[in-house]
């Protein structure tokens, strides 16, 4: 596994959170925020990091009430703009002024939260299988398992689960990936049972808002009019379709690509050939405009 070093900070409200730094060229490049979806950790990003670590510094949040960070005593402050409160105090502690926002589906929205309130940030953006239009079928399904509490004897059977509810997400997956992605989304419980690693709680907001941020976002696809931005848009995607992913484009312009990625839903893991191909087009827009 790719080292890196644990670190801590305490969100306004007075939580213990944990992220990831992966450490990187100190050549004066910008580090890449990683910021998972809603029933990840930073642990999803280890593919990444095992390809770019070492040349790049990837900085990996746990999510309030995920992983190795603390729960909320309010799960109403699951939301993103308590994320965004929280990622904010961490880039203070850390003093970054400035750097690659990489962002899956809820840390996608993250991303938006900052253009649209600290666009000069962002270096550079990757919107991974989301944007200002989310689709009812995606949100539907969402709906479905989070906050569902699950408990497996062993990790093959945690894989199992997975496969079992996620084959047409990655149809192309084998025992091992599924084995590889049960070790980022499960921990080990004190009873030795394989238990997702994430406070069922954050279901609630999701519930009472019907899943729905509530503010238009279309406005902030400008903010990124001048930052080199990827939009990744899985090609079995039932979130992001390929019309929302059209628009993103066409209205943050020049500075946009849109890269499809082929036989995958929501989302991308962003090892695929096509998304590690657009990921390295993205950081060399990055170093050189």
């Amino acid at each position: 596994m790719t080292k890196f070093t644990d670190g801590y900070w305490w969100s306004p409200d007075g939580l213990r959170l944990h992220y990831r730094d992966y450490p990187g060229d100190d050549d004066g490049r910008p580090p890449l925020l990683c910021l998972p979806g809603l029933t990840r950790n930073a642990r999803d990003f280890e593919p990444l990091a095992e390809r770019l670590a070492g040349d790049w510094r990837l900085i990996c949040p746990d999510m309030r009430g995920r992983a190795e960070s603390a729960q909320a005593k309010d799960p109403m402050t699951y939301v993103p703009l308590n994320y965004l409160q929280d990622i904010s105090r961490l880039l203070a502690d850390l003093a970054i002024t400035r750097f690659v926002a990489i962002g899956t589906s809820l840390g996608g929205l993250i991303t938006m939260l900052i253009a649209a309130t600290h666009k000069e940030w962002l270096a550079g953006a990757l919107l991974n299988d989301v944007g200002p239009k989310l689709e009812q079928a995606g949100l539907d399904r969402i709906r479905t398992y989070v906050g569902v509490g699950q408990s497996h004897q062993s990790w093959v059977q945690a894989a199992r689960a997975l496969e079992e509810a996620n084959r047409d997400v990655y149809p192309g997956y084998g025992l091992e990936q599924w084995l590889a992605m049960a070790k980022r989304l499960y921990r080990l419980s004190s009873g030795g049972r394989v238990v997702l690693d994430y406070d069922m709680r954050v279901a609630e907001p999701l519930r009472m808002m019907g899943g729905e941020a509530g503010v238009d976002m279309w406005p902030v696809m400008a903010s990124f009019s001048d930052v080199p931005t990827l939009i990744l848009r899985g090609e079995r995607s039932d979130l992001l379709s390929a019309a929302t992913a059209e628009r993103m484009a066409t209205e943050i312009g020049s500075s946009a690509e849109l890269v499809t990625v082929p036989d995958v839903g929501h989302a991308p893991v962003l090892d695929e050939p096509a998304a590690a191909a657009a990921i390295d087009r993205l950081l060399v827009r990055v170093l050189h405009g």
